[in-house]
Protein backbone atom coordinates (compact mmCIF):
# COMPACT_ATOMS: atom_id res chain seq x y z
CA UNK A 1 0.00 0.00 0.00
CA UNK A 2 1.17 3.47 -0.81
CA UNK A 3 1.50 5.84 2.31
CA UNK A 4 -1.04 8.31 2.73
CA UNK A 5 -0.48 11.76 0.70
CA UNK A 6 0.52 14.70 3.81
CA UNK A 7 -1.93 16.64 4.46
CA UNK A 8 -1.27 20.55 3.67
CA UNK A 9 -0.47 22.76 5.86
CA UNK A 10 -0.81 26.26 5.62
CA UNK A 11 2.38 28.56 6.29
CA UNK A 12 1.77 30.75 9.04
CA UNK A 13 2.03 34.75 7.79
CA UNK A 14 5.73 36.25 8.36
CA UNK A 15 5.21 39.10 11.14
CA UNK A 16 8.34 40.72 10.59
CA UNK A 17 8.60 43.96 8.79
CA UNK A 18 9.18 42.31 5.29
CA UNK A 19 5.73 40.70 6.00
CA UNK A 20 3.79 43.33 6.36
CA UNK A 21 5.48 45.40 3.75
CA UNK A 22 4.58 42.82 1.12
CA UNK A 23 1.52 41.63 2.63
CA UNK A 24 -1.55 41.22 0.38
CA UNK A 25 -3.90 39.93 2.99
CA UNK A 26 -7.30 42.16 3.46
CA UNK A 27 -6.80 42.15 7.18
CA UNK A 28 -3.07 43.63 7.27
CA UNK A 29 -3.93 45.84 4.53
CA UNK A 30 -7.19 47.48 6.00
CA UNK A 31 -4.84 47.41 9.10
CA UNK A 32 -1.73 49.40 7.49
CA UNK A 33 -4.90 51.93 6.00
CA UNK A 34 -6.37 52.13 9.47
CA UNK A 35 -2.77 52.87 11.07
CA UNK A 36 -1.96 55.20 8.27
CA UNK A 37 -4.90 57.43 8.13
CA UNK A 38 -4.50 57.25 11.93
CA UNK A 39 -1.27 59.24 11.47
CA UNK A 40 -1.93 61.39 9.00
CA UNK A 41 -5.32 61.96 11.64
CA UNK A 42 -2.47 63.28 13.73
CA UNK A 43 -0.60 65.23 11.63
CA UNK A 44 -3.78 67.26 10.89
CA UNK A 45 -4.74 67.70 14.49
CA UNK A 46 -1.48 69.32 14.91
CA UNK A 47 -1.77 71.57 12.50
CA UNK A 48 -5.50 72.53 13.52
CA UNK A 49 -3.97 73.26 17.32
CA UNK A 50 -1.55 75.71 15.33
CA UNK A 51 -4.57 77.29 13.53
CA UNK A 52 -6.42 77.98 16.51
CA UNK A 53 -3.14 79.04 18.52
CA UNK A 54 -3.30 81.35 15.99
CA UNK A 55 -6.68 82.09 16.64
CA UNK A 56 -6.82 82.14 20.33
CA UNK A 57 -6.38 85.98 20.24
CA UNK A 58 -6.43 88.88 17.62
CA UNK A 59 -3.57 90.24 15.81
CA UNK A 60 -1.39 87.38 16.79
CA UNK A 61 1.58 86.12 15.31
CA UNK A 62 2.29 83.03 16.03
CA UNK A 63 2.14 82.27 12.42
CA UNK A 64 2.97 84.22 9.04
CA UNK A 65 0.06 84.67 6.88
CA UNK A 66 1.51 82.33 4.32
CA UNK A 67 2.26 80.13 6.90
CA UNK A 68 -1.47 80.01 7.83
CA UNK A 69 -2.69 79.39 4.53
CA UNK A 70 -0.76 76.43 4.34
CA UNK A 71 -1.75 75.53 7.94
CA UNK A 72 -4.97 75.26 6.71
CA UNK A 73 -4.76 74.21 3.69
CA UNK A 74 -2.67 70.87 4.75
CA UNK A 75 -5.09 70.60 7.71
CA UNK A 76 -8.33 70.49 5.54
CA UNK A 77 -6.86 68.02 2.63
CA UNK A 78 -5.60 65.51 5.18
CA UNK A 79 -8.75 65.34 7.12
CA UNK A 80 -10.81 64.85 3.84
CA UNK A 81 -8.12 63.04 1.67
CA UNK A 82 -6.20 61.03 3.84
CA UNK A 83 -8.02 60.62 7.03
CA UNK A 84 -11.52 60.43 6.99
CA UNK A 85 -12.46 58.70 3.56
CA UNK A 86 -9.29 56.15 4.00
CA UNK A 87 -10.05 55.40 6.91
CA UNK A 88 -13.67 53.97 5.85
CA UNK A 89 -11.47 52.09 2.81
CA UNK A 90 -9.33 50.51 5.70
CA UNK A 91 -12.28 49.50 7.78
CA UNK A 92 -14.01 48.44 4.75
CA UNK A 93 -10.77 46.04 3.54
CA UNK A 94 -10.90 44.34 7.58
CA UNK A 95 -14.35 43.89 7.19
CA UNK A 96 -16.10 43.46 3.84
CA UNK A 97 -14.37 39.77 3.17
CA UNK A 98 -15.32 38.87 6.98
CA UNK A 99 -18.80 40.20 6.94
CA UNK A 100 -19.61 38.39 3.72
CA UNK A 101 -17.88 34.88 4.40
CA UNK A 102 -15.30 35.58 2.20
CA UNK A 103 -11.26 34.25 2.14
CA UNK A 104 -9.83 37.73 0.99
CA UNK A 105 -10.40 40.59 -1.55
CA UNK A 106 -11.17 39.77 -5.27
CA UNK A 107 -7.95 41.28 -6.37
CA UNK A 108 -5.11 41.03 -3.41
CA UNK A 109 -2.16 42.27 -5.34
CA UNK A 110 -4.30 45.34 -6.75
CA UNK A 111 -5.56 45.94 -2.78
CA UNK A 112 -1.92 46.51 -1.78
CA UNK A 113 -1.28 48.66 -4.77
CA UNK A 114 -3.80 50.84 -3.77
CA UNK A 115 -2.67 51.00 0.07
CA UNK A 116 1.00 51.99 -1.27
CA UNK A 117 -0.64 54.74 -3.72
CA UNK A 118 -2.39 56.08 -0.51
CA UNK A 119 0.49 55.97 1.54
CA UNK A 120 2.78 58.16 -1.33
CA UNK A 121 0.19 60.03 -2.36
CA UNK A 122 -0.19 61.39 1.36
CA UNK A 123 3.69 61.94 1.61
CA UNK A 124 3.81 63.37 -1.43
CA UNK A 125 1.30 66.33 -0.34
CA UNK A 126 2.83 67.16 2.87
CA UNK A 127 6.82 67.13 1.16
CA UNK A 128 5.41 70.59 0.01
CA UNK A 129 6.50 71.73 3.33
CA UNK A 130 10.31 71.48 2.47
CA UNK A 131 10.37 73.04 -0.44
CA UNK A 132 11.21 77.07 -0.75
CA UNK A 133 8.19 78.72 -1.33
CA UNK A 134 6.68 75.77 1.08
CA UNK A 135 3.61 73.63 0.96
CA UNK A 136 0.04 74.11 -0.85
CA UNK A 137 -1.33 77.56 -0.06
CA UNK A 138 -4.79 77.60 -1.62
CA UNK A 139 -7.25 75.61 0.79
CA UNK A 140 -7.87 72.21 0.32
CA UNK A 141 -10.19 72.89 -2.68
CA UNK A 142 -7.73 74.94 -4.97
CA UNK A 143 -10.05 77.67 -6.42
CA UNK A 144 -8.20 78.84 -9.34
CA UNK A 145 -6.85 81.45 -9.90
CA UNK A 146 -5.32 82.00 -7.02
CA UNK A 147 -4.01 77.88 -7.17
CA UNK A 148 -2.37 78.93 -10.39
CA UNK A 149 -0.38 81.68 -9.18
CA UNK A 150 3.16 80.16 -9.15
CA UNK A 151 5.15 83.01 -6.95
CA UNK A 152 2.58 82.14 -3.75
CA UNK A 153 1.83 78.31 -4.80
CA UNK A 154 4.54 77.06 -6.41
CA UNK A 155 6.18 73.53 -6.52
CA UNK A 156 4.31 73.05 -3.13
CA UNK A 157 1.02 72.92 -5.23
CA UNK A 158 2.51 71.27 -7.83
CA UNK A 159 3.15 67.85 -5.56
CA UNK A 160 -0.35 68.57 -3.62
CA UNK A 161 -2.00 67.69 -7.02
CA UNK A 162 0.19 64.98 -7.99
CA UNK A 163 -0.23 63.92 -4.49
CA UNK A 164 -4.14 64.17 -4.47
CA UNK A 165 -4.24 62.28 -7.86
CA UNK A 166 -2.40 59.42 -6.31
CA UNK A 167 -5.24 59.26 -3.56
CA UNK A 168 -7.60 59.89 -5.61
CA UNK A 169 -6.82 56.94 -7.81
CA UNK A 170 -5.87 54.53 -5.00
CA UNK A 171 -9.55 54.97 -3.64
CA UNK A 172 -11.23 54.08 -7.04
CA UNK A 173 -9.02 51.23 -7.73
CA UNK A 174 -9.95 49.89 -3.94
CA UNK A 175 -13.49 50.78 -4.80
CA UNK A 176 -13.26 48.49 -8.03
CA UNK A 177 -12.35 45.98 -5.20
CA UNK A 178 -15.29 45.93 -3.18
CA UNK A 179 -17.95 45.78 -5.36
CA UNK A 180 -16.15 42.98 -7.42
CA UNK A 181 -15.87 40.99 -3.74
CA UNK A 182 -18.92 41.92 -1.96
CA UNK A 183 -21.21 40.64 -6.06
CA UNK A 184 -19.37 37.93 -6.49
CA UNK A 185 -17.41 36.19 -3.52
CA UNK A 186 -20.09 35.78 -1.04
CA UNK A 187 -20.53 32.71 1.21
CA UNK A 188 -23.00 29.98 0.06
CA UNK A 189 -26.31 31.58 1.59
CA UNK A 190 -25.42 34.78 2.16
CA UNK A 191 -27.82 36.62 -0.41
CA UNK A 192 -27.50 40.41 -1.20
CA UNK A 193 -30.47 40.80 1.31
CA UNK A 194 -28.87 39.23 3.81
CA UNK A 195 -25.29 41.12 3.55
CA UNK A 196 -24.68 43.35 6.84
CA UNK A 197 -25.47 47.58 6.58
CA UNK A 198 -21.43 48.28 6.81
CA UNK A 199 -20.94 46.08 3.86
CA UNK A 200 -24.33 47.27 2.12
CA UNK A 201 -23.14 51.60 3.01
CA UNK A 202 -19.55 50.60 1.14
CA UNK A 203 -21.25 49.25 -1.77
CA UNK A 204 -23.46 52.68 -1.79
CA UNK A 205 -20.13 54.60 -1.25
CA UNK A 206 -17.66 52.61 -3.96
CA UNK A 207 -20.55 53.65 -6.74
CA UNK A 208 -20.55 57.11 -5.55
CA UNK A 209 -16.43 56.99 -6.36
CA UNK A 210 -17.48 55.68 -9.35
CA UNK A 211 -19.47 58.71 -10.57
CA UNK A 212 -17.56 61.32 -8.55
CA UNK A 213 -13.64 60.70 -8.41
CA UNK A 214 -12.68 60.99 -12.15
CA UNK A 215 -13.97 64.13 -12.18
CA UNK A 216 -11.58 65.20 -9.39
CA UNK A 217 -8.09 62.81 -11.11
CA UNK A 218 -9.50 65.22 -14.78
CA UNK A 219 -9.63 68.19 -12.75
CA UNK A 220 -6.30 67.97 -11.07
CA UNK A 221 -5.03 66.99 -14.64
CA UNK A 222 -6.27 70.32 -15.96
CA UNK A 223 -5.15 72.28 -13.17
CA UNK A 224 -1.32 70.79 -13.69
CA UNK A 225 -1.72 71.47 -17.60
CA UNK A 226 -2.76 75.09 -16.52
CA UNK A 227 0.05 75.63 -14.57
CA UNK A 228 3.23 73.83 -16.61
CA UNK A 229 1.52 73.23 -20.55
CA UNK A 230 0.22 76.17 -21.48
CA UNK A 231 -3.28 75.33 -20.92
CA UNK A 232 -5.77 77.78 -19.83
CA UNK A 233 -9.04 76.52 -19.17
CA UNK A 234 -9.50 78.22 -16.07
CA UNK A 235 -7.86 81.62 -17.20
CA UNK A 236 -10.47 83.85 -17.84
CA UNK A 237 -7.66 85.79 -20.16
CA UNK A 238 -7.75 83.21 -22.40
CA UNK A 239 -11.20 81.86 -22.79
CA UNK A 240 -11.30 79.66 -19.62
CA UNK A 241 -13.46 80.06 -16.13
CA UNK A 242 -12.04 79.94 -12.72
CA UNK A 243 -16.31 78.95 -12.38
CA UNK A 244 -15.37 76.02 -14.25
CA UNK A 245 -13.41 74.70 -11.38
CA UNK A 246 -15.85 75.18 -8.84
CA UNK A 247 -18.48 72.88 -11.14
CA UNK A 248 -16.11 70.21 -12.03
CA UNK A 249 -14.43 70.37 -8.42
CA UNK A 250 -17.67 70.25 -6.60
CA UNK A 251 -19.00 68.09 -8.73
CA UNK A 252 -16.68 65.46 -6.64
CA UNK A 253 -17.04 67.52 -3.62
CA UNK A 254 -20.31 67.83 -2.70
CA UNK A 255 -20.80 63.69 -3.10
CA UNK A 256 -17.48 63.55 -1.28
CA UNK A 257 -19.00 64.42 1.52
CA UNK A 258 -21.16 61.54 1.74
CA UNK A 259 -18.11 58.86 0.67
CA UNK A 260 -16.85 60.42 3.97
CA UNK A 261 -20.62 59.62 6.06
CA UNK A 262 -22.26 56.66 4.37
CA UNK A 263 -19.22 53.95 5.80
CA UNK A 264 -19.85 55.35 9.36
CA UNK A 265 -23.67 55.09 8.66
CA UNK A 266 -23.11 51.52 8.24
CA UNK A 267 -21.19 51.55 11.39
CA UNK A 268 -23.44 53.13 13.66
CA UNK A 269 -26.27 51.12 12.35
CA UNK A 270 -23.99 48.14 13.50
CA UNK A 271 -23.42 48.75 16.57
CA UNK A 272 -26.52 50.37 17.53
CA UNK A 273 -28.38 46.86 17.69
CA UNK A 274 -25.72 45.24 19.33
CA UNK A 275 -26.05 47.49 22.45
CA UNK A 276 -29.85 48.08 22.20
CA UNK A 277 -30.31 43.92 22.40
CA UNK A 278 -32.32 44.24 19.04
CA UNK A 279 -32.02 43.57 15.18
CA UNK A 280 -31.67 46.41 13.64
CA UNK A 281 -35.40 48.52 12.72
CA UNK A 282 -36.01 49.26 9.10
CA UNK A 283 -33.07 46.85 6.97
CA UNK A 284 -34.42 47.45 4.07
CA UNK A 285 -35.27 50.66 4.36
CA UNK A 286 -31.91 51.84 5.58
CA UNK A 287 -30.63 50.16 2.35
CA UNK A 288 -32.88 51.98 0.23
CA UNK A 289 -31.95 55.11 2.01
CA UNK A 290 -27.97 54.65 1.50
CA UNK A 291 -28.62 54.23 -2.16
CA UNK A 292 -30.83 57.71 -2.62
CA UNK A 293 -28.50 59.33 -0.25
CA UNK A 294 -26.11 58.26 -2.95
CA UNK A 295 -28.19 58.98 -6.00
CA UNK A 296 -29.02 62.60 -4.56
CA UNK A 297 -26.04 63.74 -3.64
CA UNK A 298 -24.62 63.66 -7.55
CA UNK A 299 -27.22 66.58 -8.15
CA UNK A 300 -26.20 69.00 -5.19
CA UNK A 301 -23.05 70.34 -6.28
CA UNK A 302 -24.17 73.65 -7.12
CA UNK A 303 -25.37 73.86 -3.65
CA UNK A 304 -21.81 75.26 -3.31
CA UNK A 305 -22.07 77.62 -5.90
CA UNK A 306 -25.23 79.34 -5.19
CA UNK A 307 -23.40 83.17 -4.38
CA UNK A 308 -21.73 82.72 -8.35
CA UNK A 309 -24.74 84.15 -10.24
CA UNK A 310 -24.00 80.78 -12.64
CA UNK A 311 -26.21 77.76 -10.80
CA UNK A 312 -29.74 77.80 -10.82
CA UNK A 313 -30.42 78.04 -6.52
CA UNK A 314 -34.44 76.78 -6.96
CA UNK A 315 -33.57 73.70 -8.37
CA UNK A 316 -29.90 72.69 -6.45
CA UNK A 317 -31.62 74.27 -3.30
CA UNK A 318 -34.64 71.94 -3.81
CA UNK A 319 -32.66 68.77 -4.04
CA UNK A 320 -30.57 69.56 -1.34
CA UNK A 321 -33.41 69.98 1.20
CA UNK A 322 -34.38 66.62 -0.47
CA UNK A 323 -31.33 64.65 0.90
CA UNK A 324 -32.25 65.23 4.27
CA UNK A 325 -35.11 62.98 3.68
CA UNK A 326 -33.34 59.52 3.19
CA UNK A 327 -30.74 61.07 6.32
CA UNK A 328 -34.32 61.29 8.34
CA UNK A 329 -35.20 58.14 7.37
CA UNK A 330 -31.74 56.47 9.07
CA UNK A 331 -32.36 58.57 12.11
CA UNK A 332 -35.57 57.31 12.52
CA UNK A 333 -34.15 53.69 12.42
CA UNK A 334 -31.51 54.18 14.94
CA UNK A 335 -33.92 56.01 17.52
CA UNK A 336 -36.80 52.81 16.48
CA UNK A 337 -33.82 50.24 17.08
CA UNK A 338 -32.78 51.82 20.73
CA UNK A 339 -36.23 52.42 21.58
CA UNK A 340 -37.50 49.76 24.51
CA UNK A 341 -34.08 48.03 23.77
CA UNK A 342 -32.11 46.92 26.65
CA UNK A 343 -29.35 49.40 25.96
CA UNK A 344 -25.73 48.78 27.22
CA UNK A 345 -23.80 51.97 27.07
CA UNK A 346 -20.33 50.61 26.58
CA UNK A 347 -17.51 52.84 24.88
CA UNK A 348 -18.95 51.96 20.99
CA UNK A 349 -22.09 52.69 22.07
CA UNK A 350 -21.46 56.00 23.79
CA UNK A 351 -19.69 57.15 20.66
CA UNK A 352 -22.09 56.27 18.35
CA UNK A 353 -24.97 58.18 20.84
CA UNK A 354 -22.33 61.10 20.29
CA UNK A 355 -22.38 60.61 16.85
CA UNK A 356 -26.29 61.35 16.66
CA UNK A 357 -26.04 64.13 18.48
CA UNK A 358 -23.59 65.85 16.44
CA UNK A 359 -24.54 64.56 13.48
CA UNK A 360 -27.81 66.25 13.91
CA UNK A 361 -26.64 69.72 14.59
CA UNK A 362 -24.87 69.26 11.77
CA UNK A 363 -28.00 68.29 9.60
CA UNK A 364 -29.86 70.94 10.75
CA UNK A 365 -27.53 73.54 9.65
CA UNK A 366 -26.85 72.13 6.46
CA UNK A 367 -30.46 72.20 5.33
CA UNK A 368 -30.40 76.34 6.63
CA UNK A 369 -27.61 76.88 4.29
CA UNK A 370 -29.55 75.03 1.68
CA UNK A 371 -31.71 78.03 1.41
CA UNK A 372 -30.34 80.35 -0.98
CA UNK A 373 -31.20 83.77 0.96
CA UNK A 374 -29.48 81.88 4.65
CA UNK A 375 -26.65 81.18 2.45
CA UNK A 376 -26.25 84.50 1.21
CA UNK A 377 -25.43 85.70 5.02
CA UNK A 378 -23.29 82.84 6.12
CA UNK A 379 -20.94 81.81 2.64
CA UNK A 380 -17.66 81.48 3.50
CA UNK A 381 -17.78 82.48 7.08
CA UNK A 382 -17.50 80.56 10.24
CA UNK A 383 -20.94 79.13 10.38
CA UNK A 384 -19.79 76.86 6.84
CA UNK A 385 -16.60 75.90 9.38
CA UNK A 386 -19.11 75.05 12.12
CA UNK A 387 -21.41 73.27 9.86
CA UNK A 388 -19.23 71.09 8.20
CA UNK A 389 -17.32 70.08 11.26
CA UNK A 390 -20.54 68.89 12.77
CA UNK A 391 -20.91 66.83 10.48
CA UNK A 392 -17.52 65.26 9.52
CA UNK A 393 -15.81 66.16 13.26
CA UNK A 394 -18.88 65.32 15.00
CA UNK A 395 -20.10 62.71 12.91
CA UNK A 396 -17.27 60.91 10.63
CA UNK A 397 -14.94 61.54 13.36
CA UNK A 398 -17.29 60.27 16.59
CA UNK A 399 -18.14 57.15 14.57
CA UNK A 400 -14.23 56.37 14.17
CA UNK A 401 -13.55 56.08 17.57
CA UNK A 402 -17.13 54.30 17.96
CA UNK A 403 -15.60 51.38 15.33
CA UNK A 404 -12.05 51.55 16.58
CA UNK A 405 -13.54 50.23 20.02
CA UNK A 406 -16.03 48.13 18.68
CA UNK A 407 -13.91 46.20 15.97
CA UNK A 408 -10.35 46.68 18.43
CA UNK A 409 -11.19 43.05 19.95
CA UNK A 410 -11.77 41.65 16.08
CA UNK A 411 -8.50 43.04 14.70
CA UNK A 412 -5.73 42.55 17.44
CA UNK A 413 -7.80 40.20 19.75
CA UNK A 414 -7.62 42.59 23.20
CA UNK A 415 -9.97 44.84 24.06
CA UNK A 416 -9.34 48.59 24.77
CA UNK A 417 -10.06 49.47 28.81
CA UNK A 418 -13.64 50.40 29.29
CA UNK A 419 -12.85 53.61 31.64
CA UNK A 420 -10.39 55.12 29.95
CA UNK A 421 -12.78 54.90 26.87
CA UNK A 422 -15.53 56.54 29.06
CA UNK A 423 -12.94 59.15 29.77
CA UNK A 424 -11.77 59.34 26.00
CA UNK A 425 -15.21 59.72 25.23
CA UNK A 426 -16.47 62.88 27.52
CA UNK A 427 -12.67 65.04 26.94
CA UNK A 428 -13.62 64.54 22.91
CA UNK A 429 -17.49 65.07 23.24
CA UNK A 430 -16.81 68.04 25.38
CA UNK A 431 -14.32 69.03 23.41
CA UNK A 432 -15.57 69.00 20.36
CA UNK A 433 -18.76 70.94 21.17
CA UNK A 434 -16.79 73.91 23.26
CA UNK A 435 -14.50 74.44 19.69
CA UNK A 436 -17.28 74.09 17.17
CA UNK A 437 -20.71 75.06 18.76
CA UNK A 438 -18.63 78.88 19.14
CA UNK A 439 -17.98 78.78 15.35
CA UNK A 440 -21.80 79.82 14.43
CA UNK A 441 -21.97 82.78 16.28
CA UNK A 442 -18.76 83.74 14.84
CA UNK A 443 -19.96 83.20 11.91
CA UNK A 444 -23.41 84.84 12.13
CA UNK A 445 -21.26 87.86 13.50
CA UNK A 446 -19.33 88.12 10.25
CA UNK A 447 -15.94 86.24 10.89
CA UNK A 448 -14.58 84.98 7.34
CA UNK A 449 -13.11 81.83 7.22
CA UNK A 450 -9.56 81.40 6.11
CA UNK A 451 -8.52 84.21 7.72
CA UNK A 452 -5.71 84.69 10.17
CA UNK A 453 -6.90 87.12 12.59
CA UNK A 454 -10.16 89.38 13.39
CA UNK A 455 -11.25 92.58 14.89
CA UNK A 456 -10.41 93.05 18.63
CA UNK A 457 -13.55 94.36 19.55
CA UNK A 458 -16.74 92.65 20.31
CA UNK A 459 -17.75 89.35 21.25
CA UNK A 460 -15.30 87.79 17.99
CA UNK A 461 -12.00 87.44 21.01
CA UNK A 462 -13.45 85.57 23.62
CA UNK A 463 -15.24 83.20 21.11
CA UNK A 464 -12.07 82.32 19.76
CA UNK A 465 -10.25 81.42 23.09
CA UNK A 466 -13.19 79.41 24.06
CA UNK A 467 -12.72 77.70 20.89
CA UNK A 468 -9.41 77.51 20.99
CA UNK A 469 -9.37 75.88 24.58
CA UNK A 470 -11.76 73.39 23.61
CA UNK A 471 -9.29 72.17 20.69
CA UNK A 472 -6.63 71.53 23.30
CA UNK A 473 -9.34 69.13 25.68
CA UNK A 474 -10.28 67.20 22.20
CA UNK A 475 -6.44 67.08 22.14
CA UNK A 476 -6.12 65.46 25.57
CA UNK A 477 -8.58 62.29 24.57
CA UNK A 478 -7.30 61.64 21.48
CA UNK A 479 -3.64 61.14 23.56
CA UNK A 480 -5.66 59.28 26.10
CA UNK A 481 -7.05 56.93 23.36
CA UNK A 482 -3.52 56.55 21.76
CA UNK A 483 -2.29 55.49 26.20
CA UNK A 484 -5.52 53.22 26.24
CA UNK A 485 -4.00 51.63 22.91
CA UNK A 486 -0.29 51.30 24.45
CA UNK A 487 -1.93 50.05 27.71
CA UNK A 488 -3.95 47.60 26.28
CA UNK A 489 -1.45 45.97 23.45
CA UNK A 490 1.05 45.58 26.87
CA UNK A 491 -1.35 44.22 29.19
CA UNK A 492 -5.09 43.62 27.59
CA UNK A 493 -6.49 39.99 28.48
CA UNK A 494 -7.08 38.32 25.25
CA UNK A 495 -10.95 38.84 24.11
CA UNK A 496 -13.25 35.50 22.63
CA UNK A 497 -14.25 35.45 19.19
CA UNK A 498 -17.38 37.35 19.75
CA UNK A 499 -16.55 39.94 23.69
CA UNK A 500 -19.53 41.85 22.79
CA UNK A 501 -22.73 39.63 21.85
CA UNK A 502 -22.88 40.70 18.26
CA UNK A 503 -24.64 39.60 15.38
CA UNK A 504 -22.54 39.73 11.85
CA UNK A 505 -20.84 37.10 10.39
CA UNK A 506 -17.08 38.29 11.51
CA UNK A 507 -17.79 37.79 15.09
CA UNK A 508 -17.88 33.78 14.19
CA UNK A 509 -14.10 33.68 13.43
CA UNK A 510 -11.60 33.91 16.19
CA UNK A 511 -9.93 37.51 17.37
CA UNK A 512 -8.14 38.16 15.51
CA UNK A 513 -8.81 36.25 12.47
CA UNK A 514 -6.91 33.39 10.86
CA UNK A 515 -5.17 34.13 7.66
CA UNK A 516 -7.61 32.13 5.42
CA UNK A 517 -10.35 33.88 7.86
CA UNK A 518 -12.93 31.14 8.71
CA UNK A 519 -12.55 27.18 9.59
CA UNK A 520 -16.18 27.17 9.11
CA UNK A 521 -19.01 29.17 8.81
CA UNK A 522 -22.61 28.77 10.21
CA UNK A 523 -25.42 28.72 8.04
CA UNK A 524 -26.85 32.02 7.07
CA UNK A 525 -30.24 32.41 6.86
CA UNK A 526 -30.90 36.29 7.55
CA UNK A 527 -28.70 39.41 8.30
CA UNK A 528 -27.99 38.11 11.91
CA UNK A 529 -25.91 34.54 11.19
CA UNK A 530 -24.02 34.78 14.65
CA UNK A 531 -27.09 35.99 16.49
CA UNK A 532 -29.17 32.78 14.70
CA UNK A 533 -26.13 30.47 15.32
CA UNK A 534 -26.04 31.01 19.80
Amino acid sequence: MSAAAPAFVEAPPRNDLLGWLTTTDHKRIGILYLMTSLGYFGVAGLLSLAIRTQLARPNNTFVTPHEYAQLFTLHGTAMIFLFVAPFALGLANFLIPLQIGAADMAFPRLNATSYWMFLFGGLVIFLGAATNEGAAASGWSAYPPLSEIKISTGLGQDLWIVGVFLVSVATILTSINFVTTVFIYRAPGMTMWRIPIFTWEMVATSLLVFMAFPSLAATLLLLFVDRHLGGHAFDPAYGGSPVLWQHLFWFFGHPEVYVMILPYFGVISEIIPVFSRKPIFGYTGLVLAAFAIAGLSMGVWAHHMFTTGFVNNPFFSFVSFLIAVPTGVKFFNWIATMWRGSISFETPMLFAIGFLLNFLIGGITGVMISSPPIDYQAHDSYFVVAHFHYVLGGGSLFAIFAALFFWWPKMFGRKLDESLGRWCFALLFVGFNVTFLPMHAMGILGMPRRVDSYAASGPLPALNLIATCGSYVMLAGVLLFVYNAVVTARAGRPVSNDPWGANSLEWWTSSPPPEHNFDSLPPIRSERPVYDAR
